[in-house]
Order: structure tokens, then sequence, then C-alpha cells
């Protein structure tokens, strides 16, 4: 066949003159491209960005943010749960065209952020790791030092994204799971803890910045909970929106998903106990709200920085709206179910702007002769305090 390759070639040329023009080489033969034809070597000019290093957490518990924006007028950085910056804070140009940062030293914990430039809000693009949130994303830096939130050399349990159908919402739905060590190598049956995350948050959100594997993790290592399986749906229905209406509306319809579709679905592909006394729900701002909501499902319930919403007016001493207490009366006033019920549990931050939808809360649910353990603890309305939050109600949980 190698020597007729020539003979053929030839007859080819020969009938269809532009074959000549696109013969392949001869074998054995190598063909140079044109000069026409040649590219030059790719070559970049390296820039800081090559080396940059961004957040960088220093031994002090300081964190560096930096960004290189050389074209940028203005760079601005956003964390609000970080406690000097409130919701941003200018960010400074070096020379060489990079934006830093200094902030703390801060507490162990992860915090979010993200930049503004130019108006535009981005994350870090030197970071891969994020945290999840209703409508976008945002970058996070996690500070170590915590016997709770580190990873730490234990036995750790699994978290699955598990995705589910509901039947109530007409829709694919996702949540998370968390099964704790020695799960999958057991056959035991297992309480379960609900765990609700806030307004404009996801379910991804407990198990990123608000590191409730790792707490759970740490904590059952320690002898200090018992294991658990622990579920974090996610509490939104669609885009956030401001305004009773719909608000009331996005309850409802979680509600219903809760109700319908969650509980079954966790109670069917989950090995844990179904009865009411091995059943627990904790929720933080909006996720509270709703916990009050189902509480009568479960013989242990927590409130984090939250309570009835419109239980109090805009400022202290105004009418309250008293609509909640009609609609749950049944609950406020079943005797039984108290005596069944193990724990009620609220925690908020003295600066918290919720305080007072707190505080008349557990008021009116002492009214009914409800046991509520309360506590106000220092800050505000940030996950600095509902991680701590986790930490001091997991222990109290199915300890009978």
């Amino acid at each position: 066949m190698g020597r007729m390759m020539p003979v053929i070639l030839l007859i080819l040329s020969t009938i269809f003159p532009a074959f000549a023009q696109q013969a392949p080489p001869a074998q054995g033969q190598r063909q140079t491209p044109a000069a026409d034809e040649e590219r030059p070597a790719f070559r970049r000019t390296p820039t800081p960005n090559d080396t940059l290093t961004s957040p960088k957490v220093l031994s002090d518990g300081r964190v560096l943010f930096r960004l290189y924006a050389p074209e940028a007028k203005t760079v601005r950085f956003a964390g609000s749960d970080i406690p000097e910056v409130g919701w941003s804070a200018e960010m400074v140009r070096r020379e060489d065209g990079v934006w830093e940062i200094a902030l703390g030293p801060l507490e162990p914990g992860a915090y979010r952020y993200n930049f503004n430039v130019d108006g535009l809000s981005v994350i870090d693009p030197r970071s891969s790791t994020v945290s999840e949130s209703n409508m976008n994303v945002w970058s996070l830096v996690y500070v170590p030092g915590s016997d709770y939130f580190d990873v730490r050399r234990v036995p750790h349990g699994a978290v699955a994204e598990v995705t589910y159908y509901s039947s109530s919402l007409q829709c694919f739905r996702r949540m998370h799971v968390y099964t704790p060590p020695g799960y999958e190598s057991d056959d035991k049956t297992y309480p379960v803890f609900y765990l609700l995350h806030g307004a404009m948050d996801c379910d991804d959100s407990w198990t990123t910045v608000g590191r409730a594997n790792c707490v759970l993790d740490n904590l059952i290592a320690t002898g200090k909970a018992k294991p658990m399986v622990v579920v974090m749906p996610a509490g939104h229905t669609g885009p956030f929106r401001f305004g009773a209406s719909s608000i009331d509306r996005a309850v409802d319809e979680f509600l219903q998903d809760f109700t319908n579709d969650i509980m079954p679905y966790v109670e069917q592909h989950y090995r844990v106990h179904t009865g009411f006394q091995q059943r627990a729900i904790a929720g933080l701002s909006m996720g509270g709200a709703q916990t009050l909501n189902l509480a009568d499902k479960f013989a242990y319930f927590g409130v984090f920085s939250s309570g009835i919403f419109g239980i109090v007016g805009p400022g202290s001493g105004q009418s309250a709206d008293s609509s909640w207490e009609v609609q749950h009366k049944d609950f406020l006033e079943n005797s039984e179910l108290k005596a069944k019920m193990k724990l009620v549990w609220f925690a908020t931050g003295g600066d918290d702007f919720l305080i007072e939808t707190s505080r008349a809360t557990v008021k009116l649910l002492r009214k009914y002769d409800f046991d509520v353990k309360y506590r106000e603890s220092a800050g505000g309305h940030t996950w600095i305090n509902w991680r701590n939050y986790l930490v001091e109600f997991v222990p109290l949980l199915f300890q009978d």
C-alpha cells in the first residue's frame, strides 16, 4: 500500500487539480505551515493578581481582603455580620492596582462578604469558598479557633444535598440533611431535628456560614449532644419580598410544603423516629416565626432572634396584632400538649431589632403557662449569635 500511494495521489491530482493543493504529506514527511499561518507564542505581562491571596487570616485574628482592580474608581467591602463594617467599608488602593482592607481581630467563625466595584457587587475572584443565599451568593472566610466551629479530629457526619418533589408547590425543591457519624454503617433509628434559616437565606446557609455540621460533630464527639439527623430545608418558596402580604403568603406555602412533603420525605427515606418526643425544631428570624407555626408537632422547639411577627407595633407601647394568638388558640390552650413538651427555648441579642418581638412572644407564651427558657445575649441580628445559640440549644435535645 505504501508504494501505491504516490501513484494514487498523481492520478487524483490529474483528475482533480484542487486536490494537489490539499493533499496530505506523504508518510514520514513533516508538514510545515506557511509563514503567514504561523502564530506567535502567547505572552502575557504578569500582574499582581497572579500571586494575590485573598482572604488571608492573620495570626492575630485579623483578616486581610484584597482585590486586583486597577481600572476601578471605587471599591467597597461589604459583610453585614462583621461588627466594625456595618453594611460596607471603603477599601484602599495600592499603587499596583490592588485594593485592600484589614478587619478584626474577628472572633472564630464564618463570615460572608463581597466587593462592590464601581457599583457592581462581585464575589472574591481569588477564593472558591462561597455561601449561597436565596437570590445571590457570597464569598466566605473562616477564622479558626473555636472548639465547636472548627473542623476537628473527631468522627464526622455527612451532609447531603437532597432534591425532592413538592406536591404542595408543584416543583422540585432542595434541602440539606446531616446524618451523624456511623449512620451509614449501623441500623439505628435516630431522633430528628429540623433547623430553619432566616429571610434572604437558603438551605445551604446553616452548613456554610452557620457551621451546623461542625457543631454537631464536635458536640457528639464530646458526649455533649445525642447523635441525631438534622434536616435543613429551604424556607423560601420563591424570591424574597418585603411586605406583610408577601411574607404571609410565603410562610403559608412553606408550612404546606413542610407538613405535606418535607416531613413525610424525611420519615420515609431516613431512619428517624416519627413520634412527638423524638422530634425537635428551631429557626432563626423568619425561621423562628415559622417554627412557632409548627411547634405543635415537636416536643422541643427553639426560636433564635425572632418571635411572632406583628405582636408589637412600630414602637414600644404601640398596639399589637393579636391575629396569631387568635389563630393558634387551640395550641396555646392545649394543656395535654404542653405537658408533653420538653423544651421551649428563646434567645435574642440585646442589640437585635427584633428584641421587643422576642420579649412580647415570650410573655404571651408564659401567659398560657408555657415553660419558656429565655435569655438575652450581647450583639445583634447576626450569624455570630445564631451559631452560638445552636451550640447552646443542641445539647438540650433528646436527653431524656
